[in-house]
């Protein structure tokens, strides 16, 4: 079995020790490419869980994220965000969203459920034919741009709360409860890789699956996480809002009447 670099008796790499890049072979013959995430089917029902947004207890404001930005940029408040000599601030939207990691922002901020945002603006959750992405909401925004009083869905990870309680009911509905056996890829793009065949898996129990969200290793939930009996899988694609839960259907009704989650079917891409 591949070794980590670093001391086994770091929490993360002595309970999820590196895997057989070959662990992740049946997912390339399953999915394809997974360069973005392995993408499963149904197997043979699935759920999407919708990463948390929040809105501001005084309401989402007039004002959006990219003219708070402007507005600092201009008062001297805020420096501009040059990459490679190019002034990103001066080319670019600052949306409010984010990539990676996140949880709840704090005092003064309530969780915005998708489906009460979609009733408030007049947009479906998510457009059919398309998937939870920066695509859905386009009423909320203004240019692009979220108001400053909404904190949108990370992109390419779930939010701390929505993986830890997603972990709990995997647990629920597993056989083996917290120990059943999973493993964790984490896709090229978040390792910074440059080797796309060699897959960076983990294997762990399912009841450690907490100590995935806080590795050193990269700033996101893994792509896929799925139990070593495959009876189910999720898939976290790097560009999206959401996961995909491919399992048992009593899996999947549990993640829809979950009252903590927010999940949907979406019929386009099952």
């Amino acid at each position: 079995m591949p070794q980590d670099p670093e001391p086994s008796t770091d929490p993360l790499r002595g309970r999820w020790p590196l895997a057989p890049s070959s662990s992740a072979d049946w997912l390339t013959e399953l999915c394809g490419d997974g360069v973005l995430g392995f993408m499963p089917p149904a197997m043979p029902d699935a759920a999407w869980v919708l990463n948390a947004m929040y809105e501001h207890e005084h309401g989402p404001g007039e004002l959006t994220h990219h003219e708070y930005r402007q507005a600092r940029l201009a008062d001297g408040s805020a420096q501009p965000l040059v990459l490679v000599g190019v002034d990103l601030d001066a080319v670019g939207v600052a949306t409010g969203g984010d990539l990676g990691r996140a949880e709840h922002p704090g005092p003064g901020w309530r969780r915005l459920r998708w489906a009460e945002l979609a009733e408030r603006t007049g947009d479906p959750v998510v457009p059919e034919g398309q998937l939870p992405c920066l695509r859905c909401f386009p009423s909320a925004r203004k240019g692009g741009s979220w108001p400053l009083g909404i904190v949108p869905p990370t992109e390419g990870s779930l939010d701390r709360e929505t993986w830890n309680r997603l972990i709990a009911v995997l647990t629920a509905h597993s056989p083996a409860g917290p120990d059943t056996r999973c493993l964790a890829y984490y896709n090229p793009l978040m390792m910074a890789a440059d080797d796309f065949d060699k897959h960076h898996v983990r294997e762990g129990r399912l009841g450690d699956a907490e100590l995935l969200y806080d590795t050193d290793d990269v700033d996101s939930s893994p792509s896929n996480l799925w139990a070593a009996d495959r009876s189910w899988v999720l898939c976290t694609d790097y560009d999206l809002w959401a996961t995909k839960v491919a399992g048992p259907p009593a899996l999947v009704e549990a993640l829809l009447g979950d009252a903590e989650l927010e999940a949907l079917r979406l019929p386009w891409a099952a």
